[in-house]
Formats: structure tokens, C-alpha cells, sequence
């Protein structure tokens, strides 16, 4: 084990020693102690673990360590930043800080060893040995817990220093008391000293064991409750404590106050009478107390003061807050109209799908408003644990409730608009399936009493309006998805671009940065360009990081000017700030050329062109794919090359298929591909290049087809035209049964653009190449069987 040179990250621990060969469980929540975790990362694990010497104390400097500590080697760690960090370390070596500072916030020091003087005479510490087992284990039989299992393992050690920090790490002794342990370097007076503290803790246990024997003689069984106040009262006596302190009054209150139900009323009670039975320094009394203060936190009872749903003033917000959306918005208030009639306070599950940086989290947000409702947001992507929502059982060290209950805690009621986060991402690992846990959840049947594992009693969610995020359907389970209402949000035209930069974004990142609109402006002009040039997405997360940076670089004009107007951003100074145009339309650079045809496609962040290739080479008749096509898209091809062999008979002779090979790519090899709406594209390509007839790559097609030449609809059918629009093309072919599908278009958008609705691939083929393609009839096939009579009909 290579243990690290130079500076060493120091943690500091308020109420505990620990000892070289010991593993223990240590807690670490301040920033300072956290950084020095975070530290350790970069030597393999190995960190200076000292304690303080006032427990009480913030631990500023150094000086306030002992000097003498345990280097240790981290196990593992668990938690996160926000709730802190549970980690398990191993002591390795007890070490000296011969020099220390203060290093980007944590403590780091240079250490050397403080090794064990060795005791010359065998025979003292042979008795030594002995006679610490026997007072340990008269000591362990007094503790009122099941402690066998330490009493094998005190007899089961053969060596003297082992045995004293094993009996030192679970005995309760003064916290000064295990320091001064630790910093005896003798090992035979570590063992004497040991030897009194453990004499002393064993008069303690007999002490508290002949009262309970005085208690248990007075009083009967029947009253248990009685007994165990008397006893605390007694023992407080002995030990000269006077009267409570009142924390177990204090939780009563809360309990009283928290409006619990039945069930959690009775876990509140006996989790607060175990807490006063429970020794203040055992780890257990903190998991207690931990588990109470959550019961009496959640808000069992308390309900926001929901206004009556006022649906114009919830359209005033929703248009005050997003631009465009029109669908979405009507959708919401539909949404709240019925909610407002059943007077029901969640109503059902919203699942909001559509490409990133289009508004769906923000809309949540907006519908909180709107109801007058706290906002709670959880992201859920990535998610690999059900722990995550269903919460830690409290036997495991660290443990803490799911992500819901959490929420609600912070939110403060019981009805909040609780918005759940890239659901599309949710993992599923060797620890469980996160989503199954969210059945529960989101089941209005089951979640009137939804169990936090860590919480360990029901918890009514019926109340809780969720709302989903998502980029797509396809990561979501079918069980899930047929919980939730999907609204699918599109992605937004220039024009809707330019007015949300205009009316939202400008002024936001304006204040954000502290300007004013009269010390800074940008042209519509110069808007207009940094939309089409400079970003190229179905959102505006890219449009207002470049607002930013244009404001950014604008600042120091600002503030050098010198007259009382403000500093316009125009053409010339975008393009300083920026640099030349990023994005060009696609379709502009591509001339026409045989076998290359412009296809639609469909992604998670928005729609996007390709560009189907065909190339004819010697061969053998192999029909060759590349692009990374998934197997939809194989098969894609091997109905149009089998369409274009029966379509165009005379041409596929000449081209002699048989001799040649025929290879079909889709650049942007990198990025899988996959889905049937590149059928009529593929066609297209491979009749163009087989009849010598060009495509206008400002004409774009998307549709399935089938052996029949069938073209049928598609999905995503207005990101596709958006896309199209913005790549420059000026033509589409569409599916006959997708034209009702451009309602969805903006009027704006359809009106510079030009539809052919089709239904078969004659069609197609005559629009994209002039191609003139007989239609299939009986007489082309030929059958030995007789037609078909269709059986009479029922009198």
C-alpha cells in the first residue's frame, strides 16, 4: 500500500477518535470537510483524519487539532453535496502533523509516524492482555443491548494493541479520554490507562443496571410505559442531571402540530419514546432523531390556499411568460377548465415531450402560478437506483428518503405543481428499476398512501399535480407513459425565435449581466442574423447562450461610451463578437446531382435534413448500406431497389444488377440512424441515378412505402417542415394521409413553402424526376389459382 508524500488533506471530527486498524463510519457536511474529501480523490484515498479539540468549535485553524491523529484510507464514500457525504475509512497509521496550512478552503498537513514503543517485559503485558478481555466483557454484559457478538470477537484477539483500540473505538468514554488513548505512545500504559477507563465505565453500567432491578421489582409489566419514564428520571437523578431538557416536549408539540394521520401518529409516538430511551452518544440515537424530524417536517395537513382557477388570468400568465405555443397553452387551459369544474385539486398526469430548450420545464413553472402552488422540480435522468424514489431503509448507514419526499419537504405542502424531469433518461440497474418505483407515483389508484421506504408509513400524493418532461417517447416504459397525458411541444420558427429573443430573453440576460435597455440594444437586424447565422435548433438554449456572449463582449463599450445613448449591436459588430456565419443553409451548398436526393428526419432535439446517396460500381448484384442504418432502414432499401426493378423494368435491364453493385449512404456516419420515412427518399435516389436524372436539392420528401408502392404517413411531420424551412428547402413530398398534420405548421412557414401530397410512388417519382411509371395491374402478375367471389351477403 504506497502511501502519498508532501501535503496530506485534513479532516477534522467534532465527537470522534479514531484509531489505526479501526474501520468506522464518520459523517462530513461542512464545506471544509467536504473539500478535503473531495481532495483525497486526487491522492488514491488517503486522508489525515484529527480531531478538535472543542467539539463545539467551527475548527477555523489548525491550531485548533490535536496534532497527533490517524492517517486513513477511504472504503467508500456515499451522498452528495447537497445532503453531504457518508464515507468509511480504515485507519492505517497514527501520525504526527508536523506541519500544516490552509489550502483552497481544507486543511492539509505533512505527517510523519508515531509508532508504539514497545514494552520489554512479555510476561506484563501476557496479563495485560488478559486482564483487559475479562473487564471488557464484564463490561459489555451490563450494557442493557444483545452484545455477543462483540463479546466474540473481544476473545477471539490475541494481540494486546489491537485489543485496546478495538475496546477504545466502542466504549463510551470521554472524548479527551480516547485522545489521550491514542496519544500514549507506551503500549503498556495505553493498556493501564485503558484498564481504569474501563473500570470506571463498568461501576457506571452496574449503577444504572441496580436501578433498572429497583424499577423492575416496584412495577409490573402491565405498565411498561411508567417504567420506562421512571427509569430516565432515576437515571437522570443518579447521575445528577435534574430535570429534561425539553427536547422530548418539544417534539411533542410538532408531532401535535404536524396533523398526521392515524398511522404515522403512532410511528411519530414510538419513534419518540425510543429517542428518550437511547443513549445520546450511540450512532442509533441520531438515525432516530433524523427519522423524526422528517415525520414532523412533511406536511401532512397543510395545503396551499389555492385560489379559484382563473383562466383568464392563467392565459394572461402563460402568454406573459411564453411566446407562441398556441396549441400548448390551449391544451393547459383545457386542462385547468376541467379541473375547475370537477373541482379537483391534481387532475390528471401532464407529460410535456419535445426537443431541448423549448419551454416544457418553464411551462410547469407557469401552471404553478397560474394555480397559485408551490413549485417543486426533480430530475429524474440518469436515475439507476429505485432507492432514489422510494427512499433508503434506515438500517443502512447514511440512508435518506426518495427524491419525492423530499420534494414535498422542501416544497412545504402537500398540493405543490411537482414537475419530474428528463423522464425519458430514467437507467435501470442491478439495485432495481427506478421507473417501476414511479408507477406508484404517478397511479392516482396508489398513490393516496405511497411508501417512502425511509419514511416508513403512507403519504397521500393524490393531491400533487405532476407534470413530466421529456426529449422523447422512446425512453419511457409503456406501464409509465399510459399514466401520464402527453403534449407534445414542437420547436419554434425564426419569426417565434425573434420575438421570444426580443420580449424574454434580451431583457433577461440584460438584467442578469446588470445593463439597463437604455445603455444597450441589438438591431432586428442583427437578431435576425444571430438566429438564421449563429444558431441552428429547434429550442433557443443556443440563442440565448450567444446573446450572452454578445452582451458580454459589448459590456466594456458600455461602459467607455461617452454620450447619453445607448450602445446598438448591428451587422459589423455581431460578427466581431462571433465571428463569421456558423450555419448556411444546407441545401444551398449541394448542387444537383445524379443519385443524391434531400430526405426529412425526426430526432429528439428537433427535425433535420440528410441527404440520401446512391452509387452504381462492378460487381455482383450486392445492394450495400452505410451511415450506421439501423435494421428499419436496411430493410427501407431493399423495398425501393425491389420497387425500382418493378417500376422501371427497361431501366433496371439496362443497368444490368446482376454485374453491379449498388452502395446507398447517409452521411454523418458517426450518428445512428434508423426509422421507415427514408423509404420515398431512398426510391428517389436510385431512380435518379439509374434513369440519369437530377433531383433539386431544394426538394425534400419524407414517407414510408411499401412492395405495393404504397406511400404511407409518418410522424414528426411539423419539426420536419421546420427543419426543411430552415435548411432552405422550398418543395416537399408528403404523405397523402400526413396533410392534416400541417395544422400544427405555423401559417407563416407553410405559406413559403410548396406541398405535393402523395399516395403512391408513381407519384413520387413523376413530381421529383419527370418520370412517367405504368401503375401494377391484375395482368402483371400471372396465378394459376382462380379470383376470388366474395361470399353473399346475409338476406
Amino acid at each position: 500500500m504506497t502511501r502519498p508524500t508532501g501535503f496530506i488533506p485534513v479532516l477534522p471530527l467534532r465527537n470522534t477518535i479514531l484509531y489505526p486498524g479501526i474501520k468506522q463510519a464518520l459523517r462530513v457536511g461542512r464545506e471544509k470537510s467536504v473539500k478535503a474529501l473531495q481532495k483525497s480523490y486526487e491522492l488514491n484515498n488517503w486522508i489525515v483524519v484529527a480531531a478538535q479539540k472543542d467539539p463545539a468549535s467551527k475548527a477555523e485553524s489548525t491550531d485548533e487539532l490535536y496534532q497527533i491523529g490517524v492517517l486513513c484510507k477511504i472504503e467508500s464514500v456515499r451522498g452528495n453535496p447537497d445532503n453531504g457525504y457518508t464515507l468509511v475509512v480504515k485507519g492505517v497509521d497514527r501520525i504526527r502533523m508536523v506541519e500544516t496550512r490552509v489550502e483552497q478552503g481544507h486543511f492539509e498537513a505533512i505527517v510523519e509516524n508515531e509508532p508504539d514503543v514497545a514494552d520489554p517485559d512479555e510476561g506484563t503485558s501476557k496479563v495485560l492482555l488478559t486482564s483487559l478481555k475479562d473487564l471488557s466483557i464484564e463490561t459489555l454484559r451490563l450494557v442493557p443491548a444483545d452484545t455477543r457478538e462483540m463479546e466474540e470477537l473481544v476473545k477471539g484477539i490475541d494481540d494486546l494493541g489491537i485489543l485496546v483500540y478495538t475496546a477504545a473505538a466502542h466504549a463510551e468514554f470521554d472524548h479527551a479520554e480516547k485522545q489521550k488513548l491514542l496519544e500514549t505512545l507506551s503500549l503498556r500504559e495505553r493498556g493501564m490507562l485503558l484498564l481504569t477507563l474501563l473500570q470506571s465505565a463498568k461501576d457506571n453500567l452496574q449503577v444504572q443496571a441496580d436501578i433498572r432491578a429497583k424499577l423492575s421489582s416496584k412495577f409490573g409489566q402491565t405498565h411498561r410505559e411508567q417504567i420506562l419514564r421512571e427509569q430516565l428520571k432515576a437515571i437522570k437523578e443518579e447521575l445528577g442531571e435534574g430535570e429534561e431538557t425539553g427536547m422530548a416536549s418539544d417534539y411533542e408539540k410538532k408531532i401535535k402540530a404536524a396533523g398526521m394521520p392515524e398511522e404515522a401518529l403512532k410511528l411519530a409516538e414510538t419513534q419518540m419514546k425510543r429517542l428518550q430511551d437511547i443513549n445520546p452518544a450511540s450512532p442509533e440515537h441520531q438515525v432516530v432523531r433524523n427519522h423524526l424530524d422528517l415525520l414532523v417536517s412533511l406536511p401532512w395537513s397543510k395545503t396551499s390556499e389555492t385560489k379559484d382557477i382563473d383562466l383568464d388570468e392563467a392565459r394572461r400568465i402563460l402568454d406573459e411568460d411564453h411566446y407562441g405555443l398556441e396549441k400548448i397553452k390551449k391544451r393547459i387551459l383545457q386542462h385547468l377548465a376541467v379541473m375547475k369544474v370537477k373541482n379537483n385539486q391534481s387532475g390528471s398526469i401532464l407529460l410535456f415531450v419535445g426537443p431541448p430548450g423549448v419551454g416544457k420545464t418553464s411551462l410547469a413553472a407557469s401552471i404553478a402560478k397560474a394555480l397559485g402552488r408551490q413549485y417543486v422540480r426533480v430530475s429524474v435522468g440518469g436515475i439507476r437506483d429505485d432507492a432514489e424514489i422510494r427512499g433508503h431503509r434506515r438500517t443502512y448507514v447514511g440512508a435518506l428518503p426518495g427524491r419525492v419526499i423530499s420534494g414535498l419537504k422542501k416544497a412545504g405542502e402537500n398540493n405543490p405543481v411537482f414537475v419530474l424531469d428528463e423522464l425519458d433518461k430514467l437507467g435501470r440497474g442491478f439495485s432495481g428499476d427506478p421507473a417501476a418505483a414511479l408507477l406508484e407515483v404517478l397511479d392516482p389508484e396508489q398513490n393516496k398512501a405511497f411508501n417512502d421506504l425511509y419514511l416508513d408509513t403512507g403519504f397521500d400524493l393524490s393531491k400533487v399535480f405532476f407534470v413530466g418532461t421529456a426529449n422523447s417517447l422512446e425512453g419511457i416504459p409503456g406501464p409509465l407513459l399510459d399514466r401520464m397525458e402527453v403534449i407534445d411541444v414542437s420547436g419554434y420558427t425564426s419569426a417565434e425565435k425573434f420575438h421570444i429573443a426580443k420580449r424574454h430573453l434580451w431583457p433577461k440576460q440584460l438584467e442578469h449581466h446588470g445593463l439597463k435597455p437604455e445603455q444597450l440594444q441589438i438591431a432586428d437586424e442583427a437578431l435576425v442574423k444571430l438566429i438564421s447565422g449563429y444558431t441552428r435548433e429547434a429550442g433557443v438554449r443556443d440563442l440565448q447562450r450567444k446573446l450572452a456572449e454578445v452582451i458580454r463582449a459589448s459590456t466594456e463599450k458600455v461602459l467607455n461610451v461617452t454620450d447619453q445613448g445607448p450602445v446598438v449591436v448591428d451587422l459589423v459588430m455581431l460578427e466581431e463578437v462571433l465571428g463569421p456565419d456558423r450555419f448556411f443553409s444546407e441545401v444551398a451548398e449541394h448542387s444537383a446531382e445524379y443519385g443524391v436526393v434531400t430526405g426529412l428526419a425526426w430526432t429528439p432535439v428537433g427535425g433535420d435534413i440528410l441527404f440520401i446517396e446512391a452509387a452504381l460500381m462492378p460487381g455482383t448484384g450486392q445492394l450495400l448500406t452505410t451511415g450506421q442504418l439501423g435494421d428499419v432502414m436496411k430493410e427501407s432499401a431493399r423495398i425501393a431497389l425491389s420497387l425500382l426493378k418493378s417500376r422501371l423494368p427497361s431501366m433496371a435491364r439496362q443497368t444490368e444488377f446482376s454485374k453491379q453493385d449498388l452502395h446507398v449512404h447517409v452521411p454523418a456516419g458517426a450518428i445512428p440512424k434508423d426509422g421507415p420515412s427514408a423509404g420515398v427518399t431512398m426510391l428517389t435516389a436510385l431512380a435518379s441515378l439509374v434513369a440519369k436524372r437530377r433531383v433539386d436539392p431544394r426538394l425534400g420528401m419524407t414517407g414510408e412505402i411499401t412492395l405495393r408502392g404504397a406511400v404511407m404517413p409518418v410522424g414528426g411531420i411539423k419539426e420536419k417542415v421546420l427543419a426543411a424551412h430552415r435548411a432552405g428547402v422550398t418543395v416537399l413530398i408528403l404523405p397523402k394521409r400526413n396533410e392534416k398534420d400541417l395544422r400544427d405548421v405555423p401559417d407563416d412557414i407553410r405559406a413559403q413553402l410548396r406541398f405535393h401530397f402523395v399516395e403512391n410512388v408513381n407519384e413520387v417519382l413523376k413530381i421529383a424526376l419527370g418520370l412517367e411509371t405504368p401503375m401494377m395491374r391484375d395482368e402483371d402478375y400471372t396465378t394459376s389459382e382462380p379470383p376470388l367471389i366474395p361470399p353473399p351477403l346475409d338476406a
